[in-house]
């Protein structure tokens, strides 16, 4: 059970992090609506990917939930300071997935 939240939060987190690195003009727009500079999607992208990564490495799966952890954080805070409520459903289902991961391993 433990080895199916690991894959869930890993290529949820790999997905988020492809899309994010893609940088449609739709993602960039919403990265610079919250302040950030256009291409930052495409850092929070590889940081996405990088925590996947890390995740699916027994060795280094800690290090792998807390970057999680904190991408999801800075997330929450970046869409409750702009009042953009309409984020907040996937990265509560993030949320979710991380815990039952952290949980469980």
């Amino acid at each position: 059970m433990q080895m199916i939240f690991i894959r869930l939060l890993a290529a949820a987190f790999a997905s988020a992090g492809l899309f994010n690195a893609i940088a449609t003009s739709t993602n960039r727009s919403n990265f610079v609506r919250w302040g950030y500079p256009a291409w930052w999607c495409r850092v929070t992208g590889g940081l996405e990917v990088s925590a996947a990564i890390l995740v699916v490495i027994p060795a280094t799966r800690t290090a792998g939930l807390v970057l999680c952890a904190v991408i999801l954080a800075a997330a929450a805070l970046t869409v409750l300071r702009h009042r953009d409520f309409s984020h907040l459903a996937p990265i509560g289902c993030f949320a979710a997935l991380l815990v039952m991961a952290s949980w469980m391993s």
